[in-house]
């Protein structure tokens, strides 16, 4: 690895100057694909670390502009847009994993560093892909199988039973891109709501799970990593709500969690933060359910309830840094997210109330839009309990709303 460089920032492409900005010394710079939440709060961390960040948003109006970026506005699909970004910055990061994968390799192939690499991203990006590399790997899994048509469906059915669940094999997050079937009356309505074709779809069986655990997993270039604690996740309508950590688990299984997110992140030779999503079955399995190349929303908690966050881990981990302790700072934390109730203003109502909370961390994102389920921002609390923590974070939570008229009688 080169050594990090000393770069002085170019003019920023979102302001107009007729002299040339002062130097500022950095201990490298960063470049992110995508200007979201994520980008903002790992540009936060690199910052922290005195690092320079260069984002490339496709629109004008992002999260991460409200910081002292750099950014390229453009297409991250054009290879010629990522490689715009790889010139002006020491390593390129990732904000999502929908990137082409054209592109990415096109930065590579310019002798510029991707992190992660171009083949981490092609054994992930593709979730079928993704399914037959952690099976190789000898992970545990829900069954699944390839299905190109209709008839293949009912096939499989036949092997794996009903219901079974249909699963886009890219540009699926979120529950997007899901769809249960449960006879073969469900399969064509299924099928058309997820563009079914060859190559487009693949079948797994159904998990009808306990909870829902994920775990944070940081890898570093020489092969070190830092797991965070395995959470107990809660979604509302396919989308994550409340993280609490660590999970309400025996110790056996969050020991067998932590083993087989690690596995999962070392069969694909990943660098940076990862959110490995798990199934904890009656019978007391953990499956893998999918993987997040990125750092993941159910980690916004290690920001303050952790020793480093995963953000700063990242960070560290994709400039070659040594990577710091993922510890818990207190016995329980709880995350909560602040989704959108509707279409309206990106503006937080109740702010005011939230605030009042004790020990409540509020993070508003700064999107200028609410849509129903976007998520627009999160709470986190620390506690002796989990219960004391949880209680707290959604008394802040439920204080907030985005995307619906102001009750004044509130």
């Amino acid at each position: 690895m080169p050594a990090l460089a000393i770069l002085a920032p170019a003019t920023p492409l979102n302001t107009v100057s007729t002299s040339p900005p002062p130097r500022r010394a950095a201990v490298a710079t960063l470049g992110i694909v995508g200007g979201g939440q994520l980008a903002k709060m790992t540009a936060q961390a690199a910052m922290q670390l005195g690092c320079e960040v260069v984002v490339l948003e496709r629109a004008s109006d992002f999260p991460a502009q409200a910081l002292d970026t750099r950014w390229i506005q453009g297409d991250w699909d054009d290879p010629a847009k990522l490689l715009e970004l790889a010139a002006e910055v020491d390593v390129v990061s990732l904000e999502n994993e929908f990137v082409s994968p054209v592109a990415l390799r096109a930065v590579e192939s310019a002798g510029h560093l991707l992190r992660p690499s171009a083949a981490t991203m092609a054994l992930v990006q593709d979730k079928l892909v993704q399914k037959r590399t952690f099976a190789a790997a000898g992970l545990p899994l829900p069954r699944f199988e390839a299905v190109e048509t209709t008839e293949d469906v009912a096939r499989v059915a036949e092997r794996l039973g009903w219901p079974l669940v249909l699963k886009r094999r890219t540009l699926g997050y979120d529950g997007k891109g899901n769809a249960t079937v449960r006879s073969p009356g469900d399969v064509e309505a299924a099928w058309r709501k997820l563009a079914g074709g060859p190559g487009r779809v693949y079948a797994e069986e159904f998990c009808p799970f306990v909870i829902e655990l994920a775990a944070i997993v940081v890898r570093g270039l020489d092969g070190a990593t830092r797991e965070y604690p395995v959470v107990e996740t809660e979604n509302r309508d396919h989308v994550c709500r409340v993280v609490r950590a660590p999970a309400r688990t025996e110790a056996r299984v969050a020991t067998e969690a932590a083993r087989i997110a690690r596995a999962a992140v070392e069969s694909i030779q990943g660098v940076g933060a990862f959110g490995v999503e798990m199934f904890l079955m009656p019978d007391g399995r953990c499956l893998v359910n999918e993987i997040a190349p990125r750092v993941h929303n159910t980690g916004h908690y290690t920001i303050e309830a952790c020793a480093t966050s995963q953000f700063e881990n990242h960070v560290r981990a994709v400039l070659g840094l040594p990577l710091g302790a993922a510890t818990l700072r207190a016995p329980a934390a709880c995350m909560v997210n602040l989704l959108g109730v509707g279409p309206g203003s990106g503006s937080p109502i109740g702010l005011e109330r939230a605030l009042r909370v004790e020990g409540a961390s509020i993070h508003v994102y700064g999107k200028s839009t609410s849509q129903r389920g976007r998520k627009m921002g999160h709470v986190t609390v620390l506690g002796a309990t989990l219960q004391e923590a949880e209680a707290r974070a959604l008394a802040a939570a439920d204080a907030i709303r985005f995307g619906e008229p102001e009750d004044k009688d509130r």
